[in-house]
Formats: C-alpha cells, sequence, structure tokens
C-alpha cells in the first residue's frame, strides 16, 4: 500500500471495546431510542437554544464521505421573515405537485399520511435546517475539486442529523419540495450547490397526530438477509 500520513486508532483512544453483554445493550438501547423517532408536522412555536442545533450538525459532519471532501453544508434558518419566505414558495411548488405534477400512483401513496399542499410548520418550528450537496469542493477551505459519491455521502450526514435531533429530545421532519431551487435563491447558495432537504426542527405539539400508516415498519426478516 502506499505509504500516507496516519495516526492510529489507539492513539486517538477513539474506540471503546466492548464486552458482547455491552454490545447487546447497547444496540437494543439505540435501537429502542431511535425507534421512537417520528416524523412530526405539528410543533410549538418554543425556542430552541442554537447551541443544540449547532451539537447536532456538527455530528452530521462526522459522516463518512467520497474521499473524506464533506461535500455539504447546512444551513440554519432562524429568522422569522425568511421561514415566511420559504414556507410561500414551498406550497407554491406543493400546489402544483398537488395539482397533477405528482400523478395519481404518487398522490395515492401519499393519501394514507394525510400530507397536503398546506405547510405552516415551515412558519411555526424554530428552526429550518435546508442541507445543500456540494458538485464541487474539497477538504480545504475554498477547494473546488470534484466532489464524488456525493448523494450517498450527504445522505449518510442527514441520518447521522436526525439521531442526533432526536437523541436531543427534537421532533423532526424531512420536506422535499420538488423542485427546491427556491432554496438556492432564498439562501443565496452557490450554483455548485444542489438543495438535498430541509429539515424542520423543534418540538411537537403534545397531540400531534402520528399517521397510522406511518407505524407499519417493515419486519427484520423482511429487510435483512444473512449469507
Amino acid at each position: 500500500m502506499t505509504d500516507f500520513p496516519a495516526t492510529t486508532l489507539s492513539a486517538l483512544a477513539d474506540f471503546d471495546e466492548r464486552s458482547l453483554d455491552e454490545m447487546r445493550a447497547r444496540s437494543a438501547a439505540f435501537f429502542n431510542e431511535i425507534k421512537r423517532r417520528h416524523t412530526i408536522r405539528d410543533y410549538r412555536p418554543d425556542p430552541v437554544p442554537l447551541d443544540v442545533i449547532e451539537n447536532c450538525v456538527a455530528a452530521a459532519g462526522r459522516a463518512p464521505s467520497g474521499a473524506n471532501h464533506q461535500p455539504w453544508h447546512f444551513c440554519v434558518v432562524g429568522d422569522p421573515r425568511l421561514k415566511a419566505q420559504i414556507r410561500a414558495a414551498a406550497e407554491e411548488e406543493e400546489r402544483a405537485f398537488y395539482a397533477g405534477r405528482a400523478g395519481d400512483e404518487w398522490l395515492e401513496a401519499l393519501a394514507p399520511l394525510g400530507t397536503d399542499p398546506e405547510k405552516p410548520f415551515l412558519e411555526i418550528a424554530p428552526w429550518l435546517i435546508a442541507v445543500f450537496a456540494q458538485k464541487r469542493g474539497g477538504l480545504e477551505p475554498g477547494d473546488s475539486k470534484k466532489n464524488y459519491y456525493i448523494n450517498e455521502s450527504v445522505g449518510i450526514a442527514c441520518g447521522f442529523l436526525l439521531a442526533a435531533l432526536h437523541h436531543a429530545g427534537l421532533a423532526t421532519l424531512t420536506h422535499t419540495p420538488n423542485p427546491m431551487n427556491f432554496l438556492s435563491k432564498a439562501l443565496n447558495r452557490s450554483s455548485t450547490e444542489k438543495p438535498y432537504l430541509l429539515v424542520v426542527v423543534g418540538r411537537p405539539q403534545r397531540d400531534a397526530p402520528v399517521p397510522l400508516h406511518a407505524l407499519k415498519k417493515k419486519a427484520l426478516k423482511d429487510i435483512m438477509t444473512v449469507y
């Protein structure tokens, strides 16, 4: 193998050996925590400290990525005027979506979730996190190199983000109006970035509805094969 600058896992002290009993207990505990995450559309306007969001975004930034280029950027939006602008633009796209752009099959798939073009949560929730995928970038600020495995890398980072926000005690919703070009304009992002996901974050209304359809998760035997 070609020589490259490196340290060791032991030097970093970033890995804790666990007994088999600890592994089982910790994996079960994480499953029991993450299975309580639900997509929520009804939020309280209660403020959430920015440092909580910063910690969760920092956790997302630790995700693995192609060539370690970390091809993502997280725009954290709390300004009420900007949230209102984003809501107006998103609802415009959503009205076109529900009026026919989606097609009957897609709308039929969404029907059990009770979604519609109205997105008040975009203004009510204290924070929106717009995630952008970067076509070009690199490890150092100002780099303009080709990024690799962009969708895979940003998707993993978003998974880290959702898990971190849930772990912190916050509810989330992943919103993907199509197209999302209005986010690039509203947030003044570079043409080398593409809107990837809009995450709604806040404290849920205590009686926020959870569609029964959303509680139906595939059994482990249906999503895993052991060879």
